[in-house]
């Protein structure tokens, strides 16, 4: 290999390193082989070829050699190059408006009101729900931006090179369960499209060793099919799809609102639904709320780096993050409004979207109707549930993965997660599912957090979270950081009893454990934090990680 250089002008102050502040920045070389490069201050500096110097952060980096990675990574998970950063504020903001519009976020909302909130109490939790994610969702973008790495790669810095398969994992068994959800919602979609004839047929009586109807079935197969098109397009295909796909769901999301508008007579009259509960009951409902509220986004706020590498600055990626709680508040307050207004024109309330549209009747009205959800469907279920269980099978076998084959079998094991039978009540999505993962995911943000800024003050050694070697800072025990695992035990344990006792393998337990269990996010995220910061203090974990590259790669 033909040996070529980066010339840099002579600069004196940066012979003598321990004169300058500058210094910082060179010191790390010292150590890695570039020592005769760096004192040869005749009149350059004379780097390797694969040194670059980054112009948006004024620090070195090195890309790593192929032969460097050692199989833990691909095309996929490399990190950015500054080519790759075209994400804007806006198309950040824009993939937020295509998460949000969609059916499960409707659902929550009219789920608030089914389950006996007034609607300006229901606004005011998915509000406060969502500016409290806002916080973890920009802290964990921020490595995302910086480095330009994924979640998967990032997770190897706190849980070991190896034990990030813990992390990403389970992030990634929620993903395909999310993924079947939407795309039973989708299949539903396609179901009312059909004649009276077929739906009245035999093939929509119900099999009860599949738990539904054949028809039904194979309607959620369609729309599962539909969706490996884009999804075979990779990064670019998703990007695209959330960036041209905003503007259509804003015009069908404001048709759906004027559409209540007028059959209700009004504002004052869809609004006017109060609150079926007593002031303890409001409050024993409030807190589970604002968990599964939290929930619902608490996946992207793991894997929130998969999206932000591809940014073009920290202050594109926090400004599009701010889109999260205004869209979602804007889409809270259209969701409650139409649900509260059924009740006003149909005389009961319909928290289902797809069973309201089935009932508004008139083929166009249906046909657009149908569009829009699936539109909104497909949007969210790309981008939310199909990037990170995609990425975690790349980091784990990154020589046998590609994001094609990661998004491929995410996608069949969506089906096997049966979405129809989490789907059968506003409780059991409710209380169940969105409860009931957070304390999977609470804990693994906790450490994250705790790692990036406490321990290591938000600097990684990019080069060793790519390295196998058992010298690297990463590497820990055999791979694995023990620290991170005990951690990570010690958050979910005290969910079990509640979760269990929920699901009703457990007839009576403490009401201490009922309270953890409606809090789960919350107890889990911080008591998981703070057993991985006194652990790492008290065994120092991280005292083998000198080697510093605080850099966006080039």
């Amino acid at each position: 290999m033909v040996a070529r250089s980066l010339h840099i002008p002579f600069r004196p102050h940066l012979c003598n390193p321990t004169k300058h502040d500058n210094s910082r920045i060179l010191a790390p070389f010292f150590t890695r082989g570039y020592s005769s490069a760096v004192y040869d201050c005749d009149k350059s500096l004379q780097f390797p070829r694969n040194f670059h110097v980054s112009m948006a952060v004024g620090l070195p980096s090195q890309e790593p050699e192929p032969d460097q990675f050692n199989g833990l990574s691909n095309d996929d998970l490399k990190p950015t190059t500054a080519e790759q950063r075209t994400l804007s504020c806006w198309e950040m903001a824009s993939l937020w408006v295509g998460l949000v519009v969609g059916v499960p976020s409707y659902y929550l909302a009219g789920s608030l009101v089914d389950l006996g909130m007034a609607w300006w109490q229901g606004i005011a939790t998915v509000v406060a729900a969502n500016f409290i994610l806002l916080v973890p969702l920009i802290l964990t973008g921020h490595p995302g931006t910086r480095y330009g790495i994924s979640f998967p790669v990032l997770a190897r810095s706190a849980f070991g090179i190896r034990g990030a398969h813990v992390p990403t994992l389970l992030r990634a068994l929620v993903g395909c369960g999310w993924f079947g959800i939407e795309t039973w919602i989708g299949g539903e979609a396609i179901f009312l499209l059909l004649p009276p004839s077929i739906k009245s047929s035999s093939l929509s009586r119900l099999l009860p060793w599949l738990g539904t109807s054949a028809l039904e079935f194979g309607c959620f197969m369609i729309f599962w099919a539909s969706q490996l098109a884009i999804i075979w397009k990779g990064m670019d295909g998703i990007r695209d799809l959330e960036k041209y796909s905003a503007p259509i769901l804003i015009l069908l999301t404001s048709c759906l609102l004027l559409w209540a508008y007028l059959n209700a007579g009004g504002f004052s009259k869809m609004l006017s639904l109060s609150s079926r509960l007593s002031s303890s009951q409001f409050w024993s409902l409030f807190f589970p709320s604002l968990t599964a509220n939290i929930s619902f986004w608490a996946t992207l706020a793991l894997n929130i780096p998969d999206f932000t590498r591809y940014a073009k600055s920290q202050s594109d990626q926090i400004m599009g993050q701010i889109g999260l709680p205004v869209f979602m508040g804007a889409f809270t307050l259209v969701g409650l409004a139409v649900t509260a207004s059924t009740e006003v024109i149909f005389g009961r309330v319909i928290s289902n979207p797809v069973l309201l549209l089935g009932q508004i009747g008139g083929f166009f009205t249906i046909f657009l109707a149908i569009f829009g959800i699936s539109l909104a469907t497909i949007t969210t279920n790309i981008a939310a549930n199909i990037v990170a269980p995609a990425n975690a099978l790349v980091n784990l076998s990154p020589s046998k993965f590609t994001f094609r084959r990661g998004a491929l079998l995410t996608a069949l094991l969506g089906i096997a997660c049966q979405p129809w039978r989490l789907l059968r009540s506003s409780e059991s999505f409710v209380y169940t599912w969105l409860i009931g993962y957070s304390s999977l995911l609470g804990p693994i943000g906790g450490i994250i957090l705790v790692d990036y800024y406490l321990l290591r003050r938000m600097e990684l050694d990019v080069n060793s979270l790519y390295s196998s070697s058992p010298l690297g800072p990463y590497y820990y025990s055999g791979g694995y950081n023990l620290a991170a695992m005990v951690a990570l035990v010690i958050g979910v344990l005290p969910v079990i009893p509640g979760f269990l006792h929920k699901v009703g393998l457990l007839k009576t337990t403490s009401d201490l454990f009922i309270i953890i269990y409606n809090n789960s996010w919350f107890i889990s995220l911080f008591l998981s934090g703070i057993v991985y910061w006194v652990i790492s203090c008290l065994t120092g974990s991280q005292s083998n990680d000198q080697l510093v590259e605080p850099l966006s790669p080039a």
